[in-house]
C-alpha cells in the first residue's frame, strides 16, 4: 500500500518503506523546534517494500519538492554498527548510480544532533540479501543496502535528493535474528530524531549564487613545504618526521600522514639521526642547536618570508633595539622569531598592549617593530600605527611583513563579502590566516556584516546558515587544499540549481626554491 500526497506544494516528502518507521519519522517532526512564518511543509509518504512499490510510489509524487528516503537499513561495512546512521553518498542499483552531493551537510547535521553518522555508498537490492550475498556487496565497496531508496533516487531528477539509513542488523546479526529486535525499537527513537533534520535540509535547499573568492588556497611557501615533505618521503623512504604540522590544515596532515610522514611536537620524540623537516612556521636557534646536537638530518620548510622576518628581527637586535613583534601568543612563527632576540623582544597582540611596551624601554634605547606574516593587515596597520605614535622614531621592517598571499585573500573575500549573505571560510581552526579571512569577511558586507563561518569542510556548515542565504561568499586559508573548496561547491550544488562566479582581484605566480636536501 501507498500513501498519496495530500499536499501539492509540499516542500519535502520523507519517504519510508514500513507504517512503523513513517509514524517514527512524523512524531519527531511534530515535535522539531518553531521554523518561523517559512518553515518548510513536509509531508510523510509510507509506500511500501520493495524496488517495485517504491517505483510506484515515485510516479504519485510532485514534481517540485525535495525528496528524502529514510528508514532501517542492513550494514555491509565492518565499521558500522546496529543504531549508526548512514547518509548516502551516492545510491546504485546494478550498474546505475545516483550521487547525493548534499550528505556531507546532512551528516554534519545529524552529527551535530548527536546521532551517530556517516557518510557512503547506499545500494538497493531487488530482495533482501543476507549472508554471502551482504559480502559481496561489501567488497563493491558500499556501507548499506536496502530495498527502495534508488527508485526515489532516479525519479528525484534535479531536485535536491537523500536517502538516510538507520542500521538495525549487520551480516553477523540479521535482523531475521529475533535478538535483533531491541535494535529495531531503538533505530525508532533514532528515526524520530532524524525528522527534524531533515526539515532543517529542506529549509536550506533552493537555487543560489556562489561567489569564488579569488586568489584563495595554498600560497607559494604552503605549497613548497608540502612538496618538501612528500620530496623528503621520495628520497630518504617513511618515516620523516616534521616538527609541528607542517602547514596549519589538519586535512594536509592526514594526507601526509597516510604516506609515512610523522608529526611531532618535540624533538625529544625524535630518534637521533632521523630524517626532519622543520614547518613553514619557522623554528627558534635553540630548535636548530637541539637538533644539531642529536645528529638530525634537518630538511628546513621555513617560508621565506617567514625567514626575512627572522632576519630583520636578529638585525635590530644586533643594534640594540627592543623587538616589538605584533603577532598573537602561542603561534609557531611568534615562537620562532622572538626565539631570535631572547631578552630583547617584546610581543604585543592589539593596540591596548602597545603602552605596556613603554615600561619596557630605558631611556634612549630604540624600537623597531615587525609583525605576524598573517594577521589582518587593517589591524595589524592599527597596531604598528599605535606603536608610531608612542614612538616615533621606531623603525619599521624594509618591505611589508605581511604575506603577499594573506594580503591578496583579504582583499579578494571583501570583494565577494560585499554581495554575500553568507561568506564560508574554509580552513582549520588553528589557522592564523583562515581566522583572520573569517574576521575581515564580517567587517566587510552590505547592509552591515554578513555571517561569516570558519569551516573546515562541507561537515561544518549548519544547515541553518544557509536558509535564506541566496549568495554565498567563499574562499579559503592560504594552507587549505583547494579540493576542499570544491568539496564545499559540490555539497552546496546539492540543495538546487547553483551558479558559480569567480570573483578575482588579482593574478600570483610567486615561486620558491626547494631546500638543497630535496632538489631534483
Amino acid at each position: 500500500m501507498t500513501d498519496r500526497v495530500t499536499d501539492p506544494v509540499t516542500d519535502l516528502i520523507v519517504c519510508t518503506a514500513l507504517g512503523m518507521e513513517a509514524r517514527a519519522v512524523a512524531r519527531g517532526l511534530r515535535s522539531r523546534p518553531d521554523f518561523g512564518g517559512d518553515h518548510p511543509r513536509v509531508q510523510v509518504v509510507r509506500m511500501g517494500m520493495g524496488p517495485g512499490r517504491a517505483a510506484r510510489a515515485a510516479g504519485l509524487l510532485p514534481p517540485a519538492a525535495a525528496l528524502a528516503v529514510t528508514g532501517f537499513g542492513g550494514a555491509l561495512h565492518d565499521g558500522l554498527r546496529p543504531g549508526d546512521v548512514l547518509v548516502a553518498t551516492e545510491v546504485r542499483s546494478g550498474d546505475r548510480v545516483w550521487p547525493c552531493p548534499s550528505a556531507p551537510l546532512l551528516a554534519g547535521e545529524l552529527l551535530r544532533a548527536g546521532l551517530p553518522a556517516r557518510t557512503g555508498p547506499l545500494v538497493t537490492s531487488p530482495r533482501v540479501v543476507t549472508g554471502r550475498g551482504r559480502h559481496a556487496l561489501a567488497r563493491e565497496g558500499a556501507y548499506a543496502v536496502d530495498m527502495e531508496s534508488a527508485p526515489l533516487a532516479a525519479a528525484a531528477g534535479t531536485r535536491p535528493f537523500a536517502a538516510v539509513r538507520v542500521i538495525v542488523d549487520t551480516p553477523d546479526a540479521p535482523l531475521l535474528n529475533l535478538a535483533t529486535m531491541g535494535g529495531a525499537v531503538a533505530a525508532r527513537r533514532t528515526l524520530a530524531r532524524i525528522g527534524p533534520v531533515l526539515a532543517r535540509w529542506a529549509a536550506a535547499t533552493g537555487p543560489r549564487r556562489v561567489l569564488l573568492a579569488s586568489p584563495r588556497s595554498f600560497c607559494a611557501g604552503v605549497e613548497r613545504a608540502i612538496e618538501i615533505v612528500e620530496r623528503a618521503l621520495d628520497r630518504f623512504g617513511a618515516p620523516v618526521y616534521v616538527r609541528k604540522q607542517i602547514v596549519h590544515n589538519i586535512h594536509v596532515v592526514r594526507d601526509l600522514e597516510r604516506r609515512g610522514a610523522v608529526f611531532v611536537d618535540d624533538l625529544a620524540e625524535v630518534p637521533e639521526g632521523a630524517v626532519t623537516v622543520f614547518s613553514a612556521h619557522g623554528v627558534a636557534p635553540a630548535v636548530r642547536e637541539e637538533a644539531g646536537r642529536r645528529g638530525l638530518r634537518v630538511v628546513d620548510a621555513t617560508c621565506p618570508l617567514v625567514a626575512k622576518v627572522h632576519t630583520e628581527a636578529r638585525r635590530f637586535a644586533a643594534r640594540g633595539d627592543l623587538v616589538v613583534l605584533v603577532g598573537h601568543a602561542g603561534h609557531e612563527e611568534v615562537e620562532g622569531v622572538l626565539g631570535e632576540v631572547p631578552g630583547a623582544g617584546v610581543l604585543v597582540e592589539d593596540e591596548a598592549g602597545v603602552a605596556a611596551v613603554v615600561e619596557n624601554v630605558p631611556r634612549g634605547r630604540g624600537v623597531a617593530y615587525l609583525t605576524q606574516t598573517t594577521l589582518a593587515a587593517d589591524e595589524a596597520g592599527r597596531v604598528a600605527a599605535a606603536i608610531r605614535r608612542r614612538f616615533p622614531d621606531a623603525e619599521g621592517p624594509r618591505g611589508d611583513d605581511i604575506c603577499y598571499a594573506t594580503t591578496n585573500r583579504q582583499h579578494a573575500v571583501r570583494a565577494v563579502a560585499a554581495e554575500a549573505d553568507l561568506v564560508l571560510v574554509v580552513g582549520s581552526a588553528n589557522s592564523s590566516n583562515a581566522l583572520r579571512l573569517t574576521e575581515v569577511a564580517a567587517r566587510s558586507g552590505h547592509d552591515g556584516a554578513p555571517l561569516a563561518r570558519l569551516v573546515d569542510g562541507p561537515g561544518d556548515i549548519a544547515l541553518d546558515w544557509l536558509r535564506g542565504a541566496r549568495t554565498v561568499g567563499l574562499t579559503a586559508g592560504a594552507s587549505t587544499p583547494g579540493a576542499m573548496v570544491d568539496a564545499v561547491v559540490a555539497a552546496l550544488g546539492g540543495l538546487g540549481p547553483l551558479e558559480v562566479e569567480e570573483r578575482r582581484v588579482t593574478e600570483e605566480n610567486v615561486e620558491f626554491t626547494l631546500p638543497k636536501e630535496v632538489r631534483p
